[in-house]
């Protein structure tokens, strides 16, 4: 249970505080904390954080900082790719998903590293919105995972979208990919008769909620640069972890 709290209270700040990192963090938790299987990781993942971001954006929502042109240039064709590449992940191991997940956690702290700035968008920035939605889509799908790190200096830097309007309409895409994603997840659970442990999902869901909730309350008082950067180096470590324990498996 110790585990469970602390993991889902890192969760939901991540996600109120950066609007990304919550899938990153739940699929291995989930994994090597409680002993899930891959594929039932994953689509508990999107489904505990589809639902924490979703709650915490109707924040956002109230005080109207989503963007909901934003929304539909990204969310829309990237809720589409969720579905596909939830449909691809039926063709290759679990194994196989996290060792993917393992290698956009190395990306993402990289991407952590780096500060970013914001630009007017244009015609070529909504054509690159729409593409990078449709990669994050494909990512959130396959790995399960939420692609806030992506889609955060995606809105900022493509879309023009200061910080707090970024990481709001970064969690209404979040919930609208993890909803399309854990849709075809459950036939695909179905088909294995793989099941979900829908209780440890609820009390997670709340506790990242509250997280969240105090993360967002917090946010813009908190050094973000710093928390990004501490972020990246323990995504960094656990990357490397399950590299070498799947890799070493696998050999």
């Amino acid at each position: 249970m110790f585990i469970v709290f602390i993991g889902a209270s890192l969760i939901g700040l991540s996600l109120g505080i950066l609007g990304a990192g919550g899938a990153i963090l739940t699929v291995p938790m989930l994994i090597y904390g409680l002993g899930y299987s891959e594929k039932v990781a994953i689509a508990s993942a999107l489904l505990i954080v589809g639902s924490i971001s979703a709650t915490t954006a109707l924040i956002g929502i109230k005080q109207k900082k989503v963007d909901w042109t934003l929304v539909i240039y990204f969310g829309g064709p990237s809720m589409l790719s969720a579905y596909v590449g939830a449909w691809s992940s039926s063709y290759v191991s679990g194994a196989t998903q996290v060792i993917v997940l393992a290698i956009v956690m190395l990306a993402a702290a990289w991407r952590m590293f780096h500060s970013f700035k914001p630009q007017a968008p244009n015609e070529l920035n909504r054509l690159l919105t729409i593409m990078q939605g449709i990669g994050v889509g494909l990512l959130t799908g396959f790995a399960g995972v939420g692609g806030g790190f992506l889609i955060v200096p995606a809105l900022v830097l493509l879309g023009g979208l200061v910080m707090s309007q970024a990481i709001f309409t970064s969690l209404v895409v979040i919930s609208i990919n993890s909803g399309a994603g854990f849709i075809k997840y459950q036939s695909i659970l179905h088909e294995s008769n793989l099941l979900l442990d829908w209780s440890t999902i609820t009390i997670i869901s709340i506790i990242g909620i509250l997280g969240s909730f105090i993360g967002q309350r917090y946010s813009m008082k908190l050094p973000q640069q710093k928390i990004k950067h501490a972020f990246a180096v323990f995504l960094t470590i656990m990357a490397i972890f399950i590299l070498c324990q799947k890799l070493m498996i696998n050999t």
